[in-house]
């Protein structure tokens, strides 16, 4: 399945990650997350309540499953966690531009929008505090928009936009991954880069769907797709099949 390639390809956000809080916002992310965590034992995560566990817990209805739980991990807890950098966290915006600025509070004129959405939420202190990478479920223009986000709901590599005292090597976004590809911004100057294309997808489809230039290199890989082993930690993470529900 297509969605067992995306929880693969998220879960390489963290691989180089040493003892920080893996936070995935959604259900694929928390099993990209559960899957870094099992490969990379120096990641840290939560219950999605209060405590700190020693091992991933399954998405969904427990059915008797305890989780093993190390420490209290409260709310106050959790600000000292992301404002010492020690976090990071893989999130859904609604939209984003060349400067890996990101959208989740309102689509059109902020006076008076089309769409009113969450509100910035955390973004803002998040995205200056600690490493950040993307999900998009649905690759497009709508999501990958031109100029700039109708709301800078978190901030990006641009010079323009960051808070004072800040550089744009303060601002880490790691990945971008969505159902067509795989991005970072290791172009020239912060540019958004082609990582790898999935199976079945051209180059020529990324670019119809994206509203801004993107750098291209000229031997693109396709996404590595999962292993039986990383096939069978997503099966036990998700025991009712959360990720896919047209597959129960």
């Amino acid at each position: 399945m297509l969605v067992d390639l995306l929880i693969t390809a998220c879960a390489r956000a963290w691989e180089n990650d040493d003892e920080v809080l893996a936070s995935g916002i959604g259900v694929v992310p928390r099993l990209a997350a559960s899957l870094a965590m099992q490969k990379n034992p120096g990641l840290m995560m939560t219950d999605s309540e209060a405590y700190m566990v020693s091992e991933p817990v399954p998405v969904g209805p427990r059915n008797g499953y305890e989780p093993k739980r190390e420490t209290w991990m409260g709310f106050s807890r959790i600000f000292d966690n992301v404002w010492s950098g020690k976090r990071h966290a893989l999130v859904g915006p609604t939209q984003i531009d060349r400067f890996g600025q990101a959208n989740i509070s309102a689509i059109g004129d902020y006076r008076k929008p089309k769409i009113q959405m969450l509100g910035v939420r955390g973004f803002p202190g998040n995205s200056i505090s600690h490493a950040n990478s993307f999900f998009v479920p649905n690759h497009s223009k709508r999501v990958f928009v031109d100029g700039e986000v109708d709301m800078v709901a978190s901030v990006g590599y641009n010079p323009d936009r960051l808070p004072k005292g800040y550089s744009l090597d303060d601002i880490d976004i790691r990945l971008i991954v969505t159902n067509l590809c795989v991005m970072d911004f290791g172009g020239p100057h912060k540019q958004v880069r082609l990582v790898s294309l999935h199976p079945g997808v051209s180059v020529e489809e990324v670019v119809e769907n994206t509203s801004f230039g993107l750098s291209i290199p000229e031997d693109l890989p396709e996404t590595a797709a999962p292993t039986d082993e990383e096939l069978e930690l997503i099966e036990r993470f998700d025991p009712n099949k959360l990720r896919a529900p047209a597959e129960r």
